[in-house]
């Protein structure tokens, strides 16, 4: 292992240090200086960061079948229109309309020695309301999903309060978000089916603080919706403390209902490959945000390094054997409509994804790219990709196997590689699906980098393909 880092630091450095004269000789030279120019270009003439600005100071948080949605769908539109791709098109999707209403309310009432606590809530996405009148009952807590089978019947009645932390050990959040994740997601349909009458979900941070953090949930068909709030992780560290003192009862309060579907927009640009237009390559984030905060990182950030990566190519003059096509996704939150109907079209359509790349990890400092394929093809393509670690290890970047993004997994099925933008992970649970998701959190230079390192791949599998 050591003798392998060595041979690929001297590698990197013979590429980094070869003369200028020389670049044409050979074509990872001539790799390396074009991908540093990539860097140079956007780092001194960008527009993604006036994008983000543009998108959560004038227009704010987008929640599918919203009208701020509808205005991030015709302000994208026309930024795409302003590059001079090929194409800029617009593709309808039916979105769920749900709306949060009035501010929940959740109130510890009971307490022996603290009397009435209020605590820091927000209602879970999808979920429905309580009514007018609220929800008392008593709390019982879970430190899994799994627990709920366990207790059963000692559930009805109740509210079910899910406790799970994201586990600190786990250096990569993601893999610790993805652990306790389906408390939020099933907890509320799961107790429901013993007769809970309310959720309370620990917020999904690795962080203590008073914010909470919303979500989707999702209901099945075994038993009838209950409302699903989540609470702060400094307000879930309480009331497990208060539980383990005394009974506690709770009284919770949302508005929330289903308004039915909306139409909107999947938002898409393209430049045309001048040799093998068949083969696309796709980057792309998820327009839609919740309605709390203006989704910054989340994701606001992985549309504008999307559509910067289009930009810098025309900038540039550079021509792409492949067809380049940016897709900003609606309804990924509380839904995924956007990202189900661009499968089914492309399918239907019998395009060829040869790679697509989606930006929903934040704007923070970039360290590579995950990347996820059907069995049949995976290992000989990721051994494709795997060459081209020396060019963009000098800019922080690797690969690792790993999931790629929600809205581009179902193009699996086309047989190309899936990859996901891999930011540093240690900060994004700290803004994630909360009202502290701005502009202000995210970082110019780091956000620039991040659509320089997604281009930099861009070029890479347009200049070699990877079939």
């Amino acid at each position: 292992m050591r003798s392998t880092k060595i041979m690929l630091s001297v590698l990197v450095l013979s590429l980094l240090t070869a003369p200028l004269i020389h670049a044409q000789d050979n074509p990872t030279d001539e790799d390396a200086f074009f991908i540093r120019k990539i860097y140079d270009n956007t780092l001194t003439n960008s527009q993604c960061y006036d994008w983000l600005q543009y998108l959560t100071r004038r227009i704010g948080g987008r929640l599918a079948g919203s009208p701020q949605a509808a205005a991030a769908v015709e302000y994208t539109r026309q930024m795409l229109d302003t590059l001079g791709l090929d194409s800029v098109w617009l593709q309808p999707v039916m979105v769920p309309h749900w709306e949060r209403g009035e501010p929940e309310r959740v109130r510890i009432v009971n307490s022996m020695k603290m009397g009435s606590v209020d605590l820091n809530a927000l209602a879970l996405g999808n979920s429905v309301g309580t009514g007018p009148a609220g929800i008392t009952a008593e709390v019982v807590e879970l430190r899994s999903l799994d627990e709920v089978d366990s207790l059963g019947e000692q559930l009805r009645g109740k509210i079910a309060f899910f406790n799970q932390p994201m586990d600190p050990t786990e250096l990569n959040t993601f893999a610790a978000y993805g652990k306790a994740a389906g408390q939020r997601v099933y907890g509320a349909s799961r107790a429901a089916r013993y007769g809970a009458v309310g959720a309370l979900v620990r917020s999904l941070t690795t962080r203590l603080d008073d914010i909470p953090h919303t979500g989707s949930t999702v209901y099945d068909d075994q038993a009838d919706p209950i409302p699903a709030i989540a609470i702060s992780t400094n307000d879930a560290e309480l009331l497990s403390r208060m539980l383990r003192e005394e009974p506690v009862r709770v009284y919770m309060r949302n508005n929330s209902r289903m308004l039915g579907e909306a139409l909107s927009y999947n938002v898409v640009g393209e430049i045309r490959g001048s040799e093998y237009p068949e083969e696309i390559i796709l980057v792309g984030g998820h327009l839609d945000s919740w309605d709390v905060g203006t989704g910054a990182h989340d994701d606001g950030a992985g549309c504008v390094h999307a559509m910067e990566v289009l930009r810098q190519i025309r900038l540039m003059g550079y021509q792409p054997k492949r067809t380049i096509r940016c897709v900003l996704f609606m309804n990924e939150e509380n839904g995924l409509r956007g990202g189900r109907a661009y499968w089914k079209w492309s399918n239907e359509q019998k395009e060829y994804h040869t790679a697509a790349i989606e930006s929903d990890r934040g704007g923070f400092t970039p360290r590579g790219f995950t990347a996820d394929g059907h069995d049949e093809v995976f290992t000989k393509k990721f051994k494709r990709v795997i060459e081209w670690i020396p060019l963009l290890a000098p800019y922080g970047l690797d690969f690792e196997k790993g999931g790629s993004g929600a809205d581009i997994s179902g193009l699996k099925s086309q047989k190309g590689l899936l990859f996901g933008f891999k930011p540093d992970s240690q900060r994004y649970f700290d803004y994630h699906h909360t009202p502290i998701d701005g502009p202000d959190v995210v970082n110019k230079r780091e956000l620039e980098l991040g659509a320089a390192s997604m281009l930099s791949l861009v070029y890479l599998i347009d200049r070699y393909g990877l079939d």
